[in-house]
């Protein structure tokens, strides 16, 4: 492990707990709560904790913290353990959930309640909202709030014991209704949920508020280092209030970092949720969302997630991360590993005249430019070939190094071709290409002028038909999750679908690929972008490809920039 990719302040910190104790022994957590699945953010608390763990020797707990039954399910619960494992972390022992301690909680605040720190209290939602007053004004003592000791354990029990209907009483802590921290003034520790819970089934009536449960559990599991993210820095102090005024054995301490804000996108689970029950995305691993499912079937490796989140680092100091930086860290790998190899994703016809019907030729060539290790595949070269519609103009443009009528382009692994006329449906469209094929030009520059660009092509006769998917940003503004009607700036075009072609020689080796997620096949389909199979639509008969992410296309970047100019 290289330590210089870890030095962060909670390394710092960790390092100075060590010099003060050399018997320490580290102990990290990921706490997710089973009510979604896991996004980009979260892969960065992973990394962090996993990755310190294994740096210090010490152990990472995963723990879900499954305290409210009516938005928690098994489903989330397996969908966070297989993302961990695909990330590449193994956690420690086996998997616990606060549900695992509730009868000890349940003791706990029973203690509070016999040091006068908890009461039974009969408002509603709405008035302890009400009563508990804002920033600019102190909260109200509930009217409940002076119960005897007696009083407040008899009636616990009675919660526990489901004597309470949902939302007549709950378990609030006893601080300071004119403390400046909100959370603080007299926060509620128990509800009540008639719900069965996944893992303790109808045991339980009462359950603890996620900040009762939390800090306890991060006590009972021994946690040395209790890491969260800024919006939890308040909580902070009503996590060192319960651990001081319970019995506990252990005190962990809690450090903040910065929550992880990536350019257009949406991470929070209830705003994502938003999406999915709108039908504005297809799921929680729909390839627009920065779920670890999503980009996980939009190609992302593991490796590249783990990448990105080394890359932005550990700070106290929130800021918007530029979505390219994610898009370089996969970019930069599948250069790397991604299979050559030539796709059309909107077809146009080409005919070489001067070529038999029956010509036929198969190049071998390199899978990798770079990487001989990678292998070679077979194509085929005929005298009806099909390229990219945007490949050919019928009117030559200063600048456009294409095929247009009278100029000469070189296939890809192949011949120089020059275009000679053209051929258009009733409704004026080009459907067929008439050119020349040079057969004396192959792998050699032409004599007394410039080499031509170069463009990829398919053999009529190697076509595969498949299904192309475009991703693009899902919001058209830089920071939607700041956006109160954040819906109202989804981008129409964030799916666009083509049919075209791929190399039918490759259909062998894709066959092996199409329902395994966990060892994706990637391409560079050449000039056109990062594509991999999406393993959930995807067909024997039928293959779907999303782009992972795309290429630099120098001429339309030149377009634009005078476009805009």
């Amino acid at each position: 492990m290289n330590n210089k990719k870890y030095n962060n302040f909670i390394c710092q910190i960790i390092n100075e707990d060590l010099n003060k104790n050399k018997n320490l022994s580290l102990r990290t957590r990921f706490p997710p709560e089973p009510n979604g699945h896991l996004h980009i953010g979260h892969a960065k608390s992973i990394c962090l904790n996993f990755e310190l763990a294994h740096l210090y020797n010490g152990k990472c707990n995963l723990r879900f913290d499954d305290t409210n039954p009516l938005k928690e399910n098994i489903k989330y619960i397996n969908s966070i353990k297989y993302d961990i494992s695909w990330l590449g972390y193994k956690w420690n022992g086996s998997v616990r959930y606060s549900s695992d301690y509730f009868f000890k909680l349940y003791q706990y605040a029973k203690q509070l309640i016999y040091k006068g720190l908890a009461y039974v209290d009969n408002l509603t939602k709405e008035q302890i909202r009400e009563y508990r007053g804002t920033l600019n004004t102190p909260g109200i003592n509930s009217p409940y709030r002076n119960r005897t000791i007696e009083e407040n354990i008899k009636l616990f029990k009675k919660m526990k014991n489901g004597e309470y209907a949902e939302g007549e009483a709950c378990l609030r802590a006893k601080i300071d209704m004119s403390s400046s921290s909100i959370i603080m003034r007299d926060p509620v520790l128990y509800r009540i949920r008639f719900m069965p819970h996944h893992q303790t089934k109808n045991i339980w009536c009462i359950y603890p508020t996620y900040d009762f449960a939390h800090c306890l559990s991060d006590s009972l599991e021994k946690i040395t280092h209790s890491l969260c993210t800024l919006e939890f820095q308040e909580n902070k102090f009503l996590y060192n209030w319960i651990l001081y005024n319970t019995n506990v054995e252990y005190h962990p301490k809690q450090y903040e970092f910065s929550r992880l804000n990536l350019e257009f996108s949406i991470l929070s689970k209830r705003k994502l949720k938003i999406l999915i029950d709108q039908n504005i995305i297809q799921g929680w691993n729909d390839p627009r969302i920065p779920t670890i499912s999503g980009l996980r079937r939009k190609g992302y490796t593991a490796s590249a997630i783990k990448y990105f989140c080394q890359k932005i680092g550990i700070t106290k100091q929130n800021t918007l991360i530029e979505y390219s930086l994610l898009e370089h860290c996969i970019r930069k790998e599948l250069n790397q590993t991604a299979i050559r190899s030539m796709a059309i994703l909107e077809p146009i016809k080409i005919t070489l005249y001067n070529l038999d019907e029956n010509h036929k030729e198969i190049f071998v060539v390199p899978n990798h430019p770079n990487n001989p290790d990678m292998g070679t595949h077979e194509i085929i070269f005929t005298n009806i070939i099909y390229i990219e519609r945007s490949d050919f103009k019928e009117k030559y443009e200063t600048g456009y190094k294409r095929l247009s009528i009278g100029k000469e382009i070189r296939l890809r692994y192949a011949y120089i071709i020059q275009a000679t006329k053209i051929e258009k449906d009733e409704f004026n469209n080009i459907i067929n290409i008439i050119c020349y094929c040079d057969t004396t030009s192959l792998g050699k520059k032409p004599k007394n002028k410039k080499n031509p660009a170069v463009i990829h092509w398919i053999s009529m006769h190697n076509t595969l038909p498949v299904e192309f998917r475009l991703y693009d940003q899902l919001f058209n503004i830089k920071n939607p999750e700041q956006q109160k009607n954040f819906l109202s700036y989804i981008n129409p075009k964030s799916l666009i679908k083509k049919h075209g072609f791929i190399e039918k020689t490759l259909a062998t080796m894709i066959q092996q690929y199409i329902f395994n997620q966990n060892n994706q096949l990637c391409f560079q389909f050449e000039r056109i972008g990062y594509f991999c199979i999406d393993y959930i639509d995807s067909q024997k008969n039928y293959l779907v490809f999303n782009r992972t992410v795309n290429l630099r296309d120098l001429w339309n970047l030149k377009k634009n920039k005078n476009t805009n100019n």
